[in-house]
């Protein structure tokens, strides 16, 4: 009897082993592919968010600049050399105070000369007016002529002319004499001396220095005529106002270090035409400066806001998509289907955007996973989502207080 074969040597043993195998890995990547397909047919879940209208006081913003209510170039009225400068350099003066000194001699001189005139004239006056008297006198006994009488009146009269001149003399000249001392006409902030002990200031031509007010301050702004019309058709729509469309209107300003609107101000001007070759006109806004943080030529953030609530509709920055020139949203539609609706934005307020039209309250807008949505209609899983932007807006905000 022959010995029986292992198992291995058994003819077609090993073709059956590998088609085992093989059925094996079949089945299992069957199974996998299953999964996947089915994992890729479920429709992707996307974060919506309701439009909701607001009622919201809408402001603008706008570039602006810090001047001073009053600055003064200060000028000598009248010519000397100069012999002292009594101020601190870019510190506070009062008005009335002395800043500068010119020499006085040259005009102490004059004035005691208009002085010694003017006893002159007082005593060419009273001898005339004696004259007279006498003359008057006599010339009801005849004793003198009509002529004399008259030459006489004629002299008096003029020797009172010649007092009056000297007068008005020594009245110049002590003007003269105070002119000497450059005071302050303002109070306010003085800047470097232009020109120092020694030099020839010259009278209405040699700038000393500049003094600038600081407490009231003025920001400086131009307001875009689209934005103009707004705020008047805004002034028409409501009850009939005096004042112009922008002029009294409440104004928050920042400084380019400071975020958002700290301060708070009045527009108290609007200029009376438009600049035909900007677009634009010119607004001032006034402002409290008690703790001197405002100097003239500062670069301001001026919010300006509206006279009244505008209801308007929201939605989330993240939701505004860009095809080329236009704007577009997926709102989740009948079927859960994401549907495109082309939009037209305004500005932003808190992270959101103003949409003007396309939308209407009510709609599911997709914020979240829009990047899942691969085209127009294509089927997704809508979450309703509260994001911290879309509570940030206050449906009614207080105004700025007024400054005083």
């Amino acid at each position: 009897m022959h010995p029986s074969p292992p198992v291995s040597a058994l003819p077609g043993t090993r073709s059956l082993l590998t088609i085992g195998t093989l059925v094996v890995i079949l089945a299992l990547t069957g199974c996998h592919r299953g999964a996947d397909d089915n994992a890729a047919s479920a429709p992707p879940e996307v974060g919506v968010v309701k439009v909701v209208a607001h009622a919201i006081r809408l402001s603008d913003e706008f570039n602006g600049r810090i001047n001073a209510v009053d600055a003064v170039d200060l000028r000598p009225r009248v010519s000397g050399y100069l012999q002292r400068v009594s101020y601190k350099e870019g510190d506070q003066v009062a008005q009335g105070a002395v800043l500068f000194v010119i020499d006085q001699r040259p005009y102490r001189i004059a004035l005691e000369k208009a002085d010694a005139q003017l006893a002159r004239a007082r005593a060419a006056q009273s001898l005339a007016q004696t004259q007279l008297a006498r003359t008057q006198s006599l010339v009801g006994a005849h004793a003198v002529s009509q002529e004399e009488l008259d030459t006489n009146r004629a002299t008096y009269a003029q020797s009172t002319a010649d007092l009056h001149a000297a007068e008005a003399a020594v009245d110049a000249a002590k003007l003269d004499v105070s002119y000497t001392e450059v005071r302050a006409p303002i109070t306010g902030r003085a800047g470097r001396a232009l020109a120092t002990v020694g030099n020839l200031a010259s009278a209405d031509q040699t700038l000393l220095t500049t003094i600038v007010s600081q407490d009231p301050v003025y920001v400086y702004f131009d307001c875009d005529e689209q934005s103009y019309l707004r705020y008047n058709a805004q002034r028409e729509h409501d009850e009939p106002r005096k004042h112009d469309a922008i002029a009294a209107n409440q104004v928050r300003i920042g400084l380019a270090n400071e975020s958002g609107f700290p301060h708070t101000g009045t527009v108290d001007f609007l200029d009376n035409r438009l600049d035909s070759a900007t677009g634009t006109i010119r607004a001032r806004a006034r402002l409290s400066n008690a703790d001197r943080s405002f100097i003239p030529g500062l670069y301001a953030r001026v919010q300006l806001f509206g006279e009244r609530n505008e209801n308007v509709l929201l939605v989330d920055d993240r939701a505004v998509l860009t095809d080329q020139d236009k704007k577009y949203v997926y709102v989740v539609g009948p079927g859960d289907r994401a549907l495109r609706h082309d939009v037209t934005i305004g500005r932003t307020i808190d992270g959101q955007r103003i949409v003007e039209s396309g939308l209407k309250p009510g709609d599911a807008v997709v914020v979240e996973g829009v990047q899942r949505i691969f085209y127009p209609g294509a089927p997704v899983k809508p979450r309703t989502i509260a994001t911290e932007s879309s509570h940030s807006v206050t449906p009614n905000p207080t105004p700025p207080a007024t400054a005083q």
